[in-house]
């Protein structure tokens, strides 16, 4: 949440502009871009950017590839946080496939173990290896432009723009469905619709980055109006593996490392 650049703050949830010029301000890689983009996301607030993250110049990349940087790294916080809202929601409602995941273990078992962080915690070891290692993947693919196509977001392409996955190179195997669109419903859809789709989803993302965080915040024990029914998770958020996982190199370090470092504890 904190890397993502301010056209305007997580507050600018107000319905969207709307947009008569399409597609060229979403690849906005300029500060006064960035000004145009912010009015039309939320013309109440504006643009606002008190850290100045709009001027600088990351890894002497240049400002315009900062702001690429930046702009990206916004929109996909802004996805994983949708993702990560909704799946909180679902899972915190006892909703789970009635399948097993393993010969002993089915979803069931893995709901029943408690809220949300408390699940997590409970997915079998090899189902958190294959989880990073598909996100490893997707990282992979989305950090490596096609051949001919949209370029990086940080040489000239659009933030949030992800490469089909049905022509990937370098991948284990063929996948038939893209990532975003695996159906092809936009295919026909005109540039100013998919330009105000665009904005929408980046005033949700801002929102859900708020939402998710309140939900992980109220089950610290930090004080989240309207959240103090979230159960308590004493639990480790920032360690993807936990205890049940200790028989993998370094995570009984790194358990033992949390528990030093930490200066505040509600539990």
């Amino acid at each position: 949440m904190a890397l993502s650049l301010a056209p305007a703050v997580a507050l600018s949830f107000a319905p969207v502009a709307p947009v008569r010029a399409p597609a060229p301000v979403m690849k906005a890689s300029t500060s006064e871009d960035l000004v145009t983009l912010a009015e039309q996301l939320n013309p109440n607030i504006g643009f606002w950017d008190p850290l100045g993250l709009a001027k600088r110049d990351f890894w002497d990349q240049g400002n315009a590839a900062t702001i690429g940087f930046l702009r990206h790294a916004e929109i996909k916080h802004g996805r994983v946080a949708m993702a990560a809202f909704v799946g909180y929601c679902i899972q915190a409602n006892g909703i789970h496939f009635p399948w097993g995941i393993t010969g002993d273990i089915s979803y069931a078992d893995i709901s029943a173990a408690g809220a949300p962080p408390d699940q997590w915690d409970a997915v079998p070891t090899a189902g958190k290896l294959q989880i990073l290692g598909t996100i490893a993947l997707l990282e992979f693919v989305g950090e490596t432009p096609e051949k001919g196509g949209e370029p990086h977001y940080m040489r000239g392409g659009k933030p949030g723009y992800y490469p089909s996955l049905k022509n990937a190179e370098n991948i284990p195997h063929p996948v038939p469905l893209d990532l975003y669109d695996p159906f092809g419903w936009s295919a026909n859809m005109d540039e100013e619709t998919k330009e105000r789709r665009l904005l929408m989803e980046i005033n949700n993302g801002r929102l859900a980055m708020l939402g998710i965080f309140g939900f992980l915040s109220a089950s610290k024990g930090l004080i989240v109006p309207g959240l103090d029914f979230i159960p308590l998770y004493k639990g480790e958020y920032m360690g993807y593996f936990s205890e049940v996982d200790s028989g993998l190199p370094f995570v009984s370090d790194m358990i033992s490392g949390f528990a030093k470092l930490a200066t505040w504890n509600p539990q």
